[in-house]
């Protein structure tokens, strides 16, 4: 990226002063990119240990496939799924807080025995696909806010401060040999000067 300027001592300040902004920021700029890498982690962790919790649940569960065919799927779903946001490292994330589940009220004695225990094994099935899908997601939305701060970490250290320090050497280049110029100019002059005061003396 070509930085824009001019041979001035403004641009120069102005220069100086965008360099310092983006060389104080980047410290906390790759602090936020390295906490958004930890919670991308520790989200992904979680995805997969929920995926390997749910295949688990299913194999225990899967000698009984059979009964599960007189099952009525009505008796229990999910009704709402309460969600937080919270902070993290400046990037609000949305934090699971509660699953609250339909319930309708059925005769024990018209249905098999086993319904009760079938309704808390559905219940927790979809507690942990309900949970690994929203790790999942948190992860997705976490990587991606961590791949926009790589992205501004990159622009700031390998594109914007070396492109402000170039500009700023070339202009102070500039000036300095404008001022070595204009001294030498002077001393040009001066040197006139005297030579036709001697000549008139």
């Amino acid at each position: 990226m070509a930085i824009k300027f001019q041979y001035n001592k403004t641009a120069l300040q102005s220069l100086n002063k965008q360099l310092n902004m983006r060389v104080k920021a980047l410290p906390t700029i790759k602090n936020k990119e390295a906490a958004l890498r930890l919670e991308v982690k520790k989200a992904k962790y979680k995805t997969v240990e929920l995926e390997e919790k749910l295949s688990s649940e299913l194999k225990l569960n899967t000698v009984s496939a059979s009964i599960w065919n007189e099952f009525k799927s009505n008796l229990i779903s999910i009704n709402d799924v309460q969600i937080t946001m919270k902070k993290i490292a400046g990037v609000k994330i949305p934090i699971l807080e509660k699953i609250i589940f339909k319930e309708p009220e059925f005769s024990l004695f018209n249905q098999p025995k086993w319904f009760p225990k079938g309704i808390s094994i559905i219940k927790e099935l979809g507690e942990i696909v309900t949970e690994k899908e929203f790790f999942n997601r948190k992860m997705i939305l976490l990587d991606y806010a961590r791949r926009k701060t790589t992205q501004k970490v990159n622009l700031y250290e390998k594109v914007q401060i070396p492109g402000y320090q170039d500009a700023i050497l070339k202009i102070k280049r500039f000036l300095e040999d404008e001022e070595n110029l204009s001294k030498s100019a002077q001393k040009i002059v001066k040197k006139r000067q005297q030579k036709k005061m001697e000549e008139t003396v």
